[in-house]
């Protein structure tokens, strides 16, 4: 399902993270798909609350967690740049949809990198 929220559908996910030889383009491609499904789950579901919103975030932090092992097997990580840049990327998503006063720490806070 193609993304319907416009500044979601042209943001440029992990832009960053493909500009730095660091991090595998096509690990990041798949970090790129874990915020692409979460666009559409939130068009789907339509997080009523916070409370709603940081479920679906934290679903894909879950994914993000995976990824990391694949950074590192490929010789990389998400450090301290790359937890910079995805956790901009949770809070951009968050406000898109009209959660601009979002804790980006609790967007992520299961998180494992």
């Amino acid at each position: 399902m193609p993304i319907t929220n416009q500044r979601a559908a042209d943001h440029p996910f992990l832009r960053h993270m493909y500009g730095d030889a660091y991090f595998p383009d096509h690990i990041v491609d798949r970090g790129r798909a874990i915020l692409v499904r979460l666009c559409e789950r939130i068009e789907a579901e339509r997080p009523s609350d916070l409370a709603a919103l940081y479920a679906l975030t934290q679903a894909a932090t879950e994914e993000f967690n995976g990824l990391d092992e694949e950074f590192g097997a490929a010789g990389s990580g998400i450090e301290t740049v790359g937890r910079e840049w995805i956790a901009e990327d949770f809070f951009f998503v968050a406000s898109a949809y009209g959660f601009a006063d979002a804790d980006v720490e609790e967007l992520i806070a299961n998180r494992d990198w």
